[in-house]
């Protein structure tokens, strides 16, 4: 048996075998791959790099669920990570019902590497219902919609929440989202109060809001596992982006070298089994 025949019958457990072993690797010994930064993504690095630090706070809407974390969430842990090594205060809010335990576990767990100060450095505001009533009565008055924390504590009561009343106060509102919640802060945020706004979204989902880009209603844009890799580029903090990126390249080259294998072992066999 030639090894073109030995090839086309291989039991195929063995590529998903291999298939296995060539995603995890990268997890485990990271390969480190060139990332190239995109202009949304630097553009959005730019506007949250420019904020002055221990002023003004950042407004970072996680609005995920546990289905579209994995490209995400490390969007999320890259900006609160640049955030807290700039001194950049955060407040984290969600629009999602789900996102709740995200939020709180990717601020708190960011804080914690930084030894950030919840109430002077970072305040989580948790989940409100009515995603546009919501971010439109924010654009009145914060404490009209959130009166308090996730934890109860008046907001008045957050040393770096006294003189934030309304978007005015805010220079950057960031939404990480794989659903429609991004969308809302550009029509809701953006237009009616002239909000700047960043997003963060799915691979998926990037398409649609490059219009948004172009027209200047988003300052900056990342999308799927790629735009988080290239952010953690940018600050020097290769995390779970990076990773998931070296995988998925690994990956690719594994499937295009089987597709190769398997291409050239049916071409011979035929060949040898023409009269």
């Amino acid at each position: 048996m030639s090894w073109a025949e030995k090839v086309l019958q291989i039991d195929r457990r063995w590529i998903f075998l291999a298939i296995a072993i060539a995603v995890t690797i990268p997890f485990f010994l990271p390969l480190g791959l060139p990332v190239v930064i995109t202009p949304p993504v630097q553009s959005l690095y730019d506007a949250v790099d420019e904020l002055e630090p221990n002023a003004a706070p950042l407004l970072l809407s996680i609005d995920y669920a546990p289905a579209t974390l994995p490209e995400l969430e490390p969007m999320s842990m890259a900006i609160l990570r640049h955030c807290f090594a700039k001194d950049v205060n955060v407040v984290v809010m969600t629009l999602h019902p789900a996102g709740y335990g995200l939020a709180e576990r990717a601020v708190l767990n960011a804080a914690e590497e930084y030894d950030a100060v919840y109430g002077e450095d970072f305040a989580f505001l948790g989940f409100q219902p009515g995603v546009s009533a919501v971010i439109l009565g924010m654009g009145i008055n914060v404490r009209n919609v959130f009166p308090a924390d996730a934890y109860g504590v008046p907001v008045d009561d957050l040393p770096l929440m006294r003189g934030v009343r309304n978007y005015d106060d805010i220079p950057l509102v960031i939404s990480l989202a794989g659903w429609s919640a991004a969308e809302a802060w550009v029509y809701y945020a953006h237009q009616p109060y002239r909000q700047t706004v960043g997003a963060g979204v799915t691979a998926v989902m990037a398409t649609d809001f490059y219009p948004y880009l172009d027209a200047g209603q988003l300052v900056g844009l990342l999308g799927g596992m790629r735009g988080a890799a290239e952010y953690e580029g940018l600050i020097q903090h290769p995390d779970q982006g990076v990773r998931g990126m070296d995988s998925q390249s690994v990956i690719h080259l594994l499937i295009i070298v089987l597709i190769a294998i398997g291409n050239a072992a049916y071409f011979i066999s035929r060949r040898k089994k023409t009269p």
